[in-house]
């Protein structure tokens, strides 16, 4: 049986559809997830896709980190479910305290949308097992630069939390840092897009497709 994949829509998500098109041609069946619910429904894996859930108000991502569905997913992620979140959805995973630090302004305050390409600094979580040493895909937001302490730095380079770097650093985050993971290598965060690069008609390659090819596979090991 395959495995399913849930997708959250939050007020203000504009990448979900892709997220979700992404799980399928991945070859894992897809759900969609609704914030004001907090039933996962028997999912395998989650992710929190990107767009300005609740326009951004406060900060980006506090206010859909307190939603039931985010509620849900926090308690299945201390259990052990995958989760990727994607732009602001890595965003609302720092503020549901699922991964470290914080996404602030880009250097120079500018909305950045290029396409970048990424140094896949570790190939041993759930979602980046089939990954080669660097991915190209779309970047677009205006809040991207990875910042946390000092301490939490250190912590995430000596134990190889690190997952992403960008390769021209364009928003100055620390060290280069696009994407961090927790300490089970199961929940990941990242600001670029994979679900934009999963085909050549409409992205800049298909190499994003391997974050959830990853993830099924990933999925089957843990089932075993």
């Amino acid at each position: 049986m395959s495995a399913t994949i849930g997708v959250i829509t939050f007020p203000g998500t504009l990448d979900d559809v892709d997220a979700l098109r992404a799980v399928r041609l991945a070859g894992a069946q897809p759900r969609q997830l609704w914030h004001a619910d907090d039933d996962l429904t028997g999912v395998d894996a989650v992710v929190v896709p990107g767009g300005f859930s609740y326009g951004d108000y406060l900060r980006s991502g506090a206010i859909a980190a307190q939603a039931p569905m985010m509620g849900a997913v926090v308690e299945a992620a201390k259990k052990g479910m995958p989760v990727l979140g994607i732009c602001n959805g890595f965003q609302i995973l720092t503020e549901a305290g699922l991964l470290p630090g914080a996404l602030t302004r880009n250097q120079g305050l500018n909305f950045h949308c290029v396409d970048t390409y990424l140094e896949v600094a570790n190939n041993a979580t759930a979602w980046t097992g089939q990954l080669g040493e660097r991915i190209y895909v779309p970047a677009k937001h205006g809040e991207g630069r990875f910042q946390a302490a000092p301490e939490t730095i250190e912590a995430l380079e000596k134990e190889g939390r690190v997952v992403f770097r960008y390769t021209d650093n364009f928003n100055g985050s620390i060290n280069g840092i696009a994407g961090v993971t927790n300490e089970t290598g199961r929940v990941v965060g990242l600001m670029p897009h994979p679900e934009h690069a999963i085909e050549t008609l409409t992205g800049p390659s298909t190499d994003g497709l391997g974050l959830f090819t990853s993830v099924i596979d990933a999925i089957s090991k843990i089932g075993a």
